[in-house]
């Protein structure tokens, strides 16, 4: 079996145990079965509702936005698996505003809380003990969208920026651990609430004032590969991070968004 944090090998994940935030649907979902396909033991969280989360993962309630919620789910990492080979930060999302000066404080504030410090404090709060055991990989799950910023999702994008910078600087701490750190960056994919996104543009940018004309960085817009991505794609490079075959591989930004959004 390959070791996740300097090994190199065939990928093996058997026996491997993962958090995955944000584990109810789409992304966060595709991320479990395929980590449970692997032979990978997994807990996941949400609010309250355990029903929707996929079968065979362990469940436990708790809120990541909230410093009372991290200590819950990292006790229950603690009762369940007694410790964490994998990380993976699938939880985030935010509302679009007509500009970015009406964003109001508390949508900062939590877009902030949800997608930026809730990583945050699960990484300080499960990475001493993946040091102890000199293993582990950690994924955050940011957008490949963040650039150019638009006016309805500038909370949303400056949050995602801030917690890729963050992760390359955890990557460079961690290192010498044995602890790979990194990022994959989705484009749009058809996720139940990109399909939500897609049918209800028109009446988004309605609401937020803006031309009902598809902008180029639009859901409507297409790929240069020619179609949306699947949430096996994001997962797809999710496990590939998480194994041995990334052996060597941190602080990286992977983007999985069939070439629309390019950067230099």
């Amino acid at each position: 079996m390959t070791t996740i944090g300097n090994g190199s090998g065939t990928g093996d994940l058997t026996g491997k145990r993962a958090l995955v935030t944000g584990g109810s649907r789409g992304i966060g979902a595709a991320i479990i079965h395929q980590l449970m396909d692997a032979g990978v033991d997994v807990l996941t969280t949400g609010r309250s509702e355990r029903s929707t989360m996929p079968e065979g993962a362990s469940f436990v309630a708790a809120d990541v936005q909230t410093e009372a919620g991290a200590a819950a789910i990292s006790a229950a990492v603690q009762n369940e698996f007694g410790g964490v080979d994998i990380v993976v930060h699938s939880a985030g999302g935010a509302r679009p505003y007509k500009t970015g000066l009406a964003i109001p404080n508390e949508e900062w504030q939590d877009t902030m809380e949800l997608n930026v410090l809730a990583p945050v404090r699960l990484n300080s709060l499960l990475a001493p003990g993946m040091q102890e055991q000199g293993s582990g990989a950690i994924v955050h799950i940011s957008s490949a969208a963040v650039t150019p910023p638009v006016p309805p999702f500038l909370h949303y994008q400056a949050a995602k920026v801030a917690l890729e910078n963050y992760s390359q600087g955890l990557a460079a701490e961690l290192a010498s651990s044995g602890i790979r750190v990194n990022t994959v960056s989705p484009g749009r994919t058809e996720t139940p609430g990109g399909v939500e996104t897609r049918e209800n543009w028109s009446h988004m940018l309605a609401e937020a004032g803006m031309d009902e004309e598809p902008a180029q960085d639009s859901p409507t817009s297409t790929t240069p590969l020619g179609r949306d991505g699947q949430p096996d794609d994001v997962a797809n490079a999710v496990l590939f991070l998480v194994s041995g075959w990334a052996g060597l591989m941190t602080g990286n930004i992977l983007r999985v968004d069939g070439g629309e959004y390019p950067r230099g």
